[in-house]
C-alpha cells in the first residue's frame, strides 16, 4: 500500500529569503521520509495554493496535510478545513505549536544574544484574531521562561495587545526599576520576512533574535516537530 503523502502548507511570504527558509525545510522532511511523497503548498500569498497542491496528487492518493503555522488560528481552524471540503482520505495534523521543540529552537536562537545576562525577555510572535491561537503563543512564552529561569513578556506584532513596541518598552521600565540591565527579544516567527522585519522596527533598538528559519540549516527539532505531526496522523 502507497504511504500517505505529506502535504505541507505554509502561511505563505512575498519574502525570497523566507521562501528558501520554508523550502529548506520541507527538503529536511522529504529527506527524514524517502518513502513518503512531500509537497509543500501555502494557504496564503504564495502558490500552489491549498486546492492546486491536492490537485496535483492522484484522486486516491491519501493526504496528511501538516501546517507549517505555529498556533491554530484562523488558517488552521478555518482556511484549511474550508479548502479540503469534499475531498476523500485527506487527514489536518495539529499546527506545529506549542511544542518543548520549539522552545528548544527559540533557545537556540537566543544563544547568541547571552540571554543568561539580559534582564529582560520580550517573545514576538505574529498575533491573531483567534484568541486561541494567541493562548498558544502565551503558552510558548510560558514554556520558554521555565526554560530560562526568567520572566518572559509576550508582545504581538499584529491583531493581539500588548504590541511588541508596548511590551519592550513595559520591559526595559520594569528592568530600570531593578537597577537597570539588557532587554533581547527572542522570535517567534517561523521565517524571515514582513513580520521579522516589523518585530525589528518595533524593538525599538533591542537585540532581536533570528526566526526559527532562515538561511541555514533547519534546526533538527523542527524537522523532527513536522515527520512526527506526519507519523501521529497514521
Amino acid at each position: 500500500m502507497t504511504a500517505p503523502a505529506l502535504l505541507a502548507i505554509s502561511h505563505g511570504t512575498a519574502s525570497s529569503a523566507g521562501q528558501a527558509a520554508v523550502s529548506a525545510l520541507v527538503e529536511a522532511v522529504a529527506a527524514r521520509l524517502p518513502d513518503v511523497t512531500v509537497r509543500l503548498g501555502h494557504v496564503d500569498v504564495q502558490q500552489p495554493d491549498v486546492a492546486a497542491s491536492l490537485d496535483a496528487f492522484p484522486a486516491d492518493q491519501p493526504v496528511v496535510l501538516v501546517p507549517l503555522l505555529l498556533s491554530a488560528g484562523y488558517h488552521v481552524r478555518v482556511d484549511l478545513k474550508e479548502q479540503t471540503a469534499g475531498r476523500d482520505a485527506i487527514v489536518i495534523t495539529p499546527a506545529l505549536g506549542p511544542d518543548p521543540r520549539l522552545v528548544d529552537a527559540l533557545v537556540e536562537r537566543l544563544a547568541p544574544l547571552h540571554p543568561e545576562n539580559a534582564t529582560g525577555v520580550v517573545l514576538a510572535v505574529a498575533g491573531s484574531s483567534d484568541e486561541r491561537a494567541n493562548e498558544d503563543c502565551r503558552t510558548i512564552g510560558a514554556m520558554l521562561a521555565a526554560r530560562l529561569g526568567a520572566a518572559v513578556e509576550v508582545g504581538f506584532l499584529a491583531a493581539a495587545e500588548p504590541r511588541v513596541d508596548a511590551a519592550v518598552a513595559r520591559v526595559r521600565t520594569r528592568v530600570a526599576a531593578n537597577g537597570g540591565g539588557s532587554v533581547i527579544v527572542a522570535n517567534y516567527l517561523l521565517a524571515p520576512g514582513y513580520f521579522h522585519d516589523l518585530a525589528v522596527t518595533l524593538a525599538g533598538g533591542a537585540p532581536v533574535a533570528r526566526p526559527l528559519l532562515d538561511d541555514g540549516a533547519p534546526a533538527a527539532s523542527l524537522v523532527d516537530l513536522v515527520v512526527d505531526r506526519y507519523r501521529d496522523a497514521l
